[in-house]
């Protein structure tokens, strides 16, 4: 069930609106991460790595904090993965990495030719600066960290921001019901590739995680019977980490946490209401479609 409105707030009725506008805010805030740009800003510090480049971006706003409490946040890495990002507020600080995260989207965005006239882009942010003004943070560190970060003067890259903070307040609640679901850090990977996410060797590079523990996720899924595994007694060659997919009892557990998030985020944009809701999933396409059209997503998609 949805959370109730508070009085004055238009209600959202539908959630396959919550589903929409949440894909739309995604779709626009992911390029940040595949982009040359932000590699070429990190590299001005020395740094390289493309593992702790990301975790330095993505949590700088909330300050110095150790790697514990990035792995924390971030929920799906290994504790290998996030611990490389050692030394890096030492290369630089919070605040130097989040002002080369803007500029790098900046550069990012004008490159492809993202084209937004000054009354989309007016028309957005009156959508979704109420949205980030009236949300709820309790139990939302990125989206709280984000939302405290002093929006640049770019007003593309301004929008931008306010995308960040929504996408990581979904982010933030998806983790809540995952760990409600009992599906753990390296299980959700597992899950996702086999749903038709981006593919399992690029997760697995990223994230960290051994033959063993991909292995036991895989196991524990395919115990729960989510995962139709071809491992068998009388195919032992063939790893457990390789499984044939969803069973029908994995994609509805897989929906319902979806149809469940959805319910957490409905509050989120009750300010605007259905209709405010898609209108700016409108308004962000053409960020998605510049990037597409640039080939920024062929990493990402499925195997």
């Amino acid at each position: 069930m949805a959370p109730p409105h508070l009085p004055g707030e238009v209600p959202v009725r539908g959630l396959d609106t919550v589903r929409e506008v949440g894909r739309a805010v995604s779709a626009a805030h992911l390029f940040t991460y595949l982009v040359p740009e932000g590699a070429q800003e990190a590299a001005e510090f020395g740094v390289t790595d493309r593992g702790p480049v990301y975790l330095a971006f993505r949590s700088a706003a909330m300050g110095a904090v150790p790697w514990q409490v990035t792995l924390a946040a971030f929920y799906n890495f290994s504790p290998r993965a996030v611990r490389a990002m050692d030394g890096v507020w030492d290369a630089a600080s919070p605040a130097r990495w989040q002002a080369a995260r803007f500029r790098a989207v900046g550069r990012a965005m004008r490159r492809v030719g993202v084209r937004m006239p000054a009354d989309r882009l007016a028309e957005a942010r009156s959508l979704i600066d109420p949205v980030v003004a009236a949300a709820d943070y309790a139990g939302k560190p990125l989206a709280a960290a984000n939302a405290s970060v002093a929006l640049p003067a770019d007003p593309l890259v301004a929008l931008w921001q306010q995308i960040t903070v929504v996408r990581e307040w979904r982010g933030d609640a998806h983790l809540v019901v995952l760990a409600d679901n009992g599906v753990g850090p390296c299980d959700c990977l597992v899950l996702h590739t086999a749903a038709g996410g981006p593919p399992a060797a690029l997760v697995r590079t990223t994230r960290r995680w051994n033959d063993e523990e991909w292995a036991a996720a895989t196991a524990r899924l395919v115990a729960r019977g989510w995962l139709d595994s071809r491992a068998t007694d009388t195919d032992a060659d063939v790893p457990l980490a390789r499984a044939l997919g969803l069973t029908d009892a994995g994609a509805a557990a897989r929906e319902r946490i979806e149809a469940e998030t959805d319910a957490h985020c409905a509050a989120l944009w009750a300010p605007i209401g259905d209709a405010g809701a898609r209108r700016l999933a409108a308004l962000l396409a053409p960020i998605t479609d510049a990037f597409t059209a640039a080939g920024t997503f062929e990493a990402v998609r499925p195997a």
